[in-house]
């Protein structure tokens, strides 16, 4: 036993000699540190950085979760195209607040329409190689939880937008999260005509953003939903062909499962291709843009009418990636042509007509001022009546057969 000890504490004790006395005592000193040292003093540090790892490893994995299920690449579309509308609505500066705030919004909006999507599709997209590796088929995340999700942003964002911009603006986003969701959603599993009401829903956004810039919509707020409602059907055509085995393993109806040989699905994809060539004319006839515009959408739109036309006549999947990148091409560069060929004053006619009457007005009484004796009176006469509210307008008004009041002093 005594032996043992020895050999425990005392490894270079030997029966016949020590080895280095100086040598043992400096091990012995070592080794009675690390023996002794307190076991939680050694544990806290390591415990705390295990606890701050799993924070941000949680912290990721739920953010990862939330961008897939937000859908955030498209979700960042509908944004780029609200805004777009946002600052065609304003006819002068751009408030880049009340942008922000749309912005904002429209995007929280949006995510919790695509999260929505994802709840009610989830077997069908476990059916999907392009989409069983999305957070709901995979298992990476619970549908109570993604339901909590989409119903706190779109919540959220609806109200953003009737407390920063106008009632009018969160109408039509929460109309667009009920029909995307709620409408389009179902209406995959049951009839091809899904692709044209989810075209209406992509059609919103811009007039959202309009309204929030303008507090009304007008006829001019037409040019670039119209644009998105006619580019969609030609890019999504495209899509649903190059993905028509998936579209059936996951058991939607699309457009392209009822059409072998892929004639019809061409033939929409070009008429609807050839129907964005009149809205670059019509921008410029009613003021939105100028006739830059005009030209620049026209080749723009012939080119994607080309790539339709090819897709057409020669119906495969490369024609139709080729049509489908044509399209990807298309939407930004005509909205950034629509960004710097606006008009950023549409009113500015009305003012330069009312000033040239004013001014015509104010020759007049000049030239009645120098007719006639007693200048100085009659030029005290004038100021005074320049002075007096506009009552005389206010009395026309309702009755503009009469002619206006005077208030001549004799």
């Amino acid at each position: 036993m005594r032996l043992k000890l020895r050999k425990e504490f005392f490894p270079f004790y030997s029966k016949s000699k020590f080895i280095n006395h100086n040598t043992n005592h400096n091990y012995l000193t070592r080794h009675y540190r690390q023996l002794h040292s307190p076991a939680a003093d050694l544990s806290a540090p390591a415990t705390a950085t295990k606890t701050t790892t799993d924070l941000v490893s949680l912290t990721r994995h739920y953010a990862t979760c939330y961008w897939q299920l937000s859908k955030a690449r498209l979700s960042m579309l509908v944004v780029a195209t609200s805004g777009t509308g946002f600052v065609l609505g304003s006819t002068s500066a751009v408030d880049l607040s009340a942008l922000s705030w749309t912005c904002m919004g429209t995007m929280m909006v949006a995510a919790s329409a695509n999260s929505l999507n994802q709840v009610f599709e989830v077997k069908n997209d476990a059916k999907m190689k392009r989409t069983s590796r999305r957070p709901l088929p995979s298992g990476r995340i619970s549908i109570p939880h993604a339901v909590g999700w989409a119903s706190s942003v779109g919540l959220g964002g609806t109200a953003l937008l009737a407390t920063q911009a106008n009632l009018l603006a969160a109408g039509l986003a929460a109309s667009n999260l009920v029909l995307y969701a709620f409408v389009y959603t179902p209406l995959k599993q049951i009839h091809p005509v899904n692709t044209w009401v989810g075209a209406v829903v992509g059609a919103i956004p811009p007039l959202l953003g309009w309204a929030a810039a303008s507090g009304d919509i007008c006829l001019n707020a037409m040019i670039l939903p119209a644009a998105l409602y006619f580019w969609q059907l030609p890019h999504f055509m495209a899509l649903a062909y190059m993905c028509r085995d998936d579209y059936a393993a996951g058991g939607f109806k699309m457009y392209s499962l009822a059409d072998e040989s892929g004639r019809r699905t061409a033939l929409v994809a070009l008429r609807n291709s050839i129907y964005l060539i009149p809205l670059g004319f019509l921008a410029y006839d009613w003021g939105v843009t100028s006739e830059w515009f005009c030209l620049e959408s026209t080749a723009l739109t012939l080119a994607i009418s080309a790539a339709a036309f090819s897709f057409y006549r020669d119906r495969t999947r490369e024609k139709a990636r080729r049509m489908f990148h044509a399209s990807l091409l298309y939407l930004p560069v005509f909205m950034s042509g629509l960004l710097i060929h606006r008009r950023s004053d549409n009113q500015q006619p009305l003012e330069d007509n009312a000033k040239s009457f004013m001014k015509s007005s104010s020759s007049a009484e000049t030239i009645e001022l120098e007719d006639e004796n007693g200048n100085q009176k009659m030029e005290r006469q004038s100021n005074q009546r320049q002075a007096r509210p506009p009552v005389a307008y206010a009395s026309a008004a309702p009755f503009p057969f009469l002619p206006a009041p005077s208030y001549n002093v004799p």
